[in-house]
């Protein structure tokens, strides 16, 4: 009869069950594992007999089958070293045969039988309470997986550990979840002199979690203004917290179980390759922008990423997902976020007029931003223009305002949002759509006459039209406006750089 222990296996963030089936046969002595496993579950055999070696157990003289079911789903990874050492033990008699079937287990073993930490150890908690049974897994990802609720943790440090829990002689005690973090100290708005235009604009991209560039000479605040966007966003609610949390679980980036509600902030290098930043490589791992889910990802020097990296994240910026694809199978991972890029004019990173201005202008400029596709650019929402700051504005004393009056409006115009969303739509204007976004805009007749002008003088697409009613809408909720009025069509007009002012003044 074949002993049976169920595991999961990483499909992006989903954990899908595995069932772990050991059986002991007549035959040559030898020991199979089938199942589609890769190379790391291949030599799971190996860590297990060095296990049962240094625990005094000896393998059974018979022929020892496992098998991964099902057969044609892949796995990878060494956390599948656990469930086949307990179901193998579970063949032997070592553990009693009924033991292990309200649990699930993952865990990479060591060559003396101690049991080492693995990634997914959230996911796969989620997982094993969805299926009705507890998790056995290492004794330094306990912390992390209680935070699953109210599934049932098992966290050992060993398989001696596990075979005398389970034989009542040394009861492990259930682990407590990890710290919750506050996360990592934002720098204050207040530091940035001048640029009001600019600040303006990341106020009204956090107030409704729009995409922003900006654009402007070195040293004129653009990477500054980027690092304290985080300050102006609301922390995590429980629902982000956990979907974040699984993301990070996934790509092992959860130290001893501690989360944090912070919003997570990427920057990758402008050297980052499409796989970095969607997610894959030999074992598929998320991606910068499923590591920046429900936060940030800002990239620096725009240009400078190369066009297929750049072109991979339209498909993100639009679904809120990624699509890994490969040979045998399609790996989805979350990835909404709010995208904030910086650029400089041009390659010298001068560009325009006056003393200091690019010699090759504007043939330079055009060419530099020419690099960055146009549909990637639709996809934008606000296009800012970032002046040098000058002497007269480093001598002004530092603003009134800062980060926490900033963030305070932004958190009662994202409040109006979500109770205008209710359960039916997106609970930010960015995320809106069809009749939703039709529903909420609530254009009065002269903002609607100005879209529609600026739309038939041939500087909105499609995508534009929908993105500039989204926009405006957040410019009239950080008012605390009703309608849409003109002055908020107008100025979110300004922001789509598609719509050029001649344009507007014939609206």
């Amino acid at each position: 009869m074949a002993s049976r222990v169920v595991t999961v296996a990483f499909q992006g963030v989903e954990a899908r069950r595995v069932d772990v089936e050991v059986q002991l046969t007549t035959g040559e002595v030898k020991f199979m594992l089938v199942g589609l496993g890769d190379k790391a579950v291949a030599e799971s055999r190996e860590r297990v007999r060095a296990a049962f070696a240094g625990l005094g157990l000896a393998m059974p003289s018979r022929r020892i089958i496992v098998n991964l079911a099902p057969a044609d789903l892949p796995k990878e990874g060494s956390h599948y070293d656990l469930p086949i050492a307990l179901a193998v033990m579970a063949s032997m008699g070592v553990l009693p045969p009924d033991a292990l079937t309200e649990w699930a287990a993952i865990g990479e073993l060591s060559l003396d039988g101690r049991i080492v930490a693995v990634a997914g150890a959230l996911p796969a908690a989620v997982a094993a309470g969805g299926f009705g049974l507890g998790l056995i897994c290492p004794e330094a990802s306990g912390p992390e997986a209680a935070w699953a609720g109210e599934t049932r943790v098992l966290a050992a440090p060993s398989l001696v550990a596990i075979v005398n829990h389970f034989r009542g002689t040394q009861i492990l005690a259930p682990p407590q979840p990890g710290a919750m973090l506050d996360g990592e100290r934002v720098p204050d708005l207040r530091d940035v002199k001048g640029q009001e235009n600019a600040k303006r604009a990341l106020e009204i991209a956090a107030a409704g979690g729009h995409n922003l560039l900006f654009c402007g000479p070195p040293g004129s605040g653009k990477s500054m203004m980027a690092a304290r966007l985080p300050g102006l966003l609301p922390p995590l609610s429980p629902a982000e917290l956990l979907e974040t949390s699984m993301v990070h679980s996934v790509a092992g980036l959860i130290a001893k179980g501690e989360l944090t509600r912070a919003r997570p902030f990427r920057t990758p290098h402008h050297s980052a390759s499409m796989a970095a930043l969607t997610g894959g490589g030999l074992r598929v791992k998320p991606g910068e922008v499923s590591l920046a889910h429900n936060g940030v990802l800002f990239l620096d020097e725009l240009p400078e990423f190369s066009a297929q990296a750049l072109d991979s994240l339209r498909q993100p910026l639009e679904t809120g997902e990624v699509v890994v694809a490969r040979a045998n199978a399609h790996v989805r991972y979350p990835a909404r976020f709010q995208l904030v890029a910086a650029q400089n004019p041009c390659k010298c990173g001068l560009g325009g007029a006056g003393r200091g201005a690019c010699g090759r202008a504007p043939r330079c400029q055009t060419d530099y931003q020419m690099k960055v596709s146009g549909p990637f650019m639709d996809r934008i929402d606000l296009q800012v223009d970032v002046p040098p700051v000058t002497a007269a504005d480093l001598a002004l004393p530092a603003p009134a305002e800062g980060t926490r009056e900033a963030a305070s409006r932004v958190a009662q115009a994202r409040a109006l949002q979500a109770e205008r969303a209710g359960d039916e739509g997106a609970r930010l204007n960015a995320q809106a759509d069809g009749d939703f976004l039709e529903k909420i805009a609530d254009l009065d007749p002269a903002a609607r006459a100005l879209l529609a002008g600026a739309a038939e003088a041939g500087g909105l697409t499609a995508r534009g039209w929908t993105r500039t009613l989204r926009l405006a809408r957040t410019i009239a909720d950080l008012e605390g406006s009703g309608p849409v009025r003109r002055s908020h069509v107008a100025e979110a007009l300004i922001y789509r750089r598609a719509a050029q002012p001649g344009d507007l003044l014939r609206a």
